[in-house]
């Protein structure tokens, strides 16, 4: 990276832009932006000394971010190419990044521990970094979710080891060049970028084509896709109760989960789940995988797993009580909202288990609806409120409508406005319940606890 002392990016609120920006706020850098919108990341962000403002204005761009010659910018894949401050940047002769393309270059002056799938990376990349930074090892990490344990999205150590979560949107992690990487899943997701389901698979084989010379793959047993590693590469694979990591021994009761770590390195007994949810038993087997491959101890991993406190909007408890309970979860594809309610299914049993889901982008509702309705019809009540577009534009006969028609019979549905969702939540009682999903419905999380917790 060369050497600059101002570093502007465009998109500056999101969260694994924010976790770059920390990095360059903690270097001493004039760190500035823009964002569409204020959020609590980015009133975060401005505490922390980053100048961000929220119209696209070149005249609002600091004069130290106006020097071709010392100044970085960095944009998200989600800013269309018509943005007046990126084209202001691109007519100028700026150093111009892909988020990604920075990443890339801290996984070649570091040794780069990725973590990519559809879903499961920012739990498991989240549960490497702590295990990581609580071990004699360290490390520094760019995480995809905001840690509980350190309430942020990024460590910064003087550790050769660099966490990273790999984003296979936009082909992202194409720019990375791991030493060891997890796969968690490859369940098709993107399509609007890719297109086909073979090209998403093949996406993720020429991923696994960049690991570094002496490093290691750890992939899901059982995944579709075909990795192609390099000769000099290990691989691994895991699973729940099969691989070369793997548990026995699961024991879940009283709310506490532990199990047995089976490894071909060393095994280690009685693990304990900090935050005992069944979906990150396998989350924990693949983070304590490559976090045992980088030379982490047993009882450093026994210590992180039982100190590991969770991930922001990642099976978020808000409520937990005999009488209530309520959660957030940023589940937004078929296959993460299959898990996320098999495992409050099987934390909750006996209990009625309600879903208020925000469907995220057009063209993930048109092709996943009937998947999404078979996962959310493990449960016993589903609030569908309308679809968050968050770059896209309308797609004609695209609504929640599809989800809610598939939802299997006798299920307890509706459709409301999300204006509507508080004063859904003052009118009616629940047992457990989850919202669901990636767009901007989970910023009234804090109002939905308010109202349940005046009821209590």
């Amino acid at each position: 990276m060369k050497d600059i002392n101002a570093v502007y990016f465009i998109g500056a609120g999101g969260i694994g832009m924010s976790a770059i920006a920390r990095y360059f706020i903690k270097k001493g850098l004039v760190v500035a932006g823009y964002d569409k919108t204020p959020s609590t990341l980015t009133q975060q962000l401005e505490k922390e000394g980053m100048l961000i403002h929220y119209t696209e204005d070149v005249d609002a761009i600091p004069a130290a971010c106006k020097q071709p010659d010392n100044c970085l910018v960095i944009y998200t894949p989600a800013i269309p190419e018509s943005h007046q401050e990126l084209q202001y940047f691109r007519a100028n002769g700026f150093d111009i990044q892909k988020r990604a393309q920075v990443l890339g270059t801290l996984t070649r002056q570091h040794k780069g521990l990725c973590v990519a799938g559809t879903h499961g990376k920012t739990t498991t990349s989240t549960m490497c970094a702590h295990i990581m930074h609580k071990s004699h090892l360290d490390c520094n990490a760019f995480l995809g979710g905001i840690s509980k344990n350190y309430g942020t999205n990024y460590i910064l150590s003087d550790s050769d080891f660099v966490v990273i979560e790999a984003d296979e949107f936009d082909r992202s992690f194409h720019w990375l060049s791991p030493y060891m990487t997890v796969i968690t899943s490859t369940d098709p997701d993107h399509l609007d970028i890719y297109g086909t389901k073979e090209a998403y698979l093949e996406s993720f084989r020429h991923y696994t084509e960049l690991i570094q010379p002496g490093g290691a793959l750890i992939i899901h047993r059982g995944l579709e896709m075909k990795e192609n590693i390099p000769a000099n590469v290990r691989r691994y694979d895991y699973a729940l109760t099969e691989g070369d990591f793997h548990a026995e021994n699961i024991k879940i009761e009283n709310g506490e989960i532990t199990f047995d770590f089976i490894s071909p390195i060393e095994s280690v007994k009685d693990i304990e789940l900090g935050q005992p949810v069944p979906i990150n038993i396998e989350n924990g087997i693949a983070a304590m995988a490559m976090a045992q491959l980088a030379g982490c101890s047993s009882d450093e991993l026994r210590y992180g797993m039982q100190t590991y406190g969770g991930v922001d909007r990642r099976f978020d408890f808000k409520i937990k009580n005999e009488r209530l309970v309520f959660l957030s979860d940023y589940a937004h594809h078929p296959k993460e909202i299959y898990q996320s309610a098999k495992s409050i299914r099987e934390l909750y049993k006996n209990r009625k288990i309600t879903a208020i889901f925000q469907p995220h982008l057009y063209t993930r509702t048109r092709d996943f609806y009937k998947d999404f309705a078979d996962a959310l019809s493990l449960l016993d009540e589903v609030i569908l409120t309308e679809i968050y577009p968050a770059r896209e534009l309308p797609i004609e006969g695209v609504t929640s409508k599809l989800i809610y028609d598939n939802l299997r019979p006798g299920i307890e549905k509706q459709i409301i406005q999300k204006a509507d969702v508080l004063q859904f939540i003052k009118e009616h009682t629940f047992d457990v319940l989850i919202v669901l999903g990636a767009g901007d419905l989970d910023n009234q999380v804090p109002e939905i606890t308010k109202i349940l917790n005046s009821k209590l």
